[in-house]
């Protein structure tokens, strides 16, 4: 067996995702660690639950930056502390310029079937309101490399749910989510197998 990857897990709210991967690495479903968790949001119920699982965690708040290259550089200051073999942006809503050293490993999970649904301000509920407005029958997730644009890097992985008559946002991004669940620590297994 390979040795865990080390991960960095950057956050904005409620941390999920990033329960998801403690709960799969606590039962041996996931060969990783979770080094460090960065939020945008000093109050992003995330930190609670990095805190809860011993993992070390930092705020870096866009606000108190004047431009996104300070604000990237000041995510990837602490990151390389850390020294991950990968960034994991997990319900993180920020764009971060990606610099040479970190280019290709760096990850995202998105609640919709790019390129449909995606950039800037979808995100959260609103990629599920606007999926059921369109009509479409079926959503899921993606998760792709990150590039210095929303939502454009390459696309590693994609699960798909039905959307059902009569959904709701709500039950859409639950059926999303349980695809998210499985997705990302997919990629992350076939980025540790090269």
């Amino acid at each position: 067996m390979t040795r865990p990857i080390r991960l960095a897990a950057l956050i904005s709210g409620g941390g999920t995702t990033v329960q998801n991967f403690i709960d799969r690495i606590a039962v041996g479903t996931m060969n990783a660690e979770v080094a460090v968790v960065i939020s945008s949001n000093p109050n992003a119920y995330g930190l609670e639950r990095a805190k809860a699982a011993n993992i070390p965690t930092h705020v870096v708040e866009r606000a108190k930056f004047k431009s996104a290259e300070e604000f990237s550089n000041a995510n990837f200051d602490v990151i390389r502390r850390y020294a991950p073999g990968l960034v994991c942006l997990a319900g993180y809503l920020k764009l971060l310029r990606i610099p040479d050293d970190y280019a290709g490993r760096v990850m995202n999970i998105h609640p919709a079937l790019i390129p449909a649904f995606c950039g800037h301000k979808f995100y959260g509920h609103a990629v599920h309101e606007a999926a059921l407005d369109y009509g479409v029958k079926v959503s899921g997730c993606t998760v792709h490399f990150v590039n210095n644009e929303y939502d454009a890097g390459p696309i590693i992985i994609q699960r798909t749910c039905p959307v059902l008559e009569g959904d709701t946002a709500d039950a859409l991004a639950a059926r999303v989510f349980r695809e998210e669940c499985v997705a990302y620590p997919l990629a992350i297994r076939l980025f540790q197998a090269g």
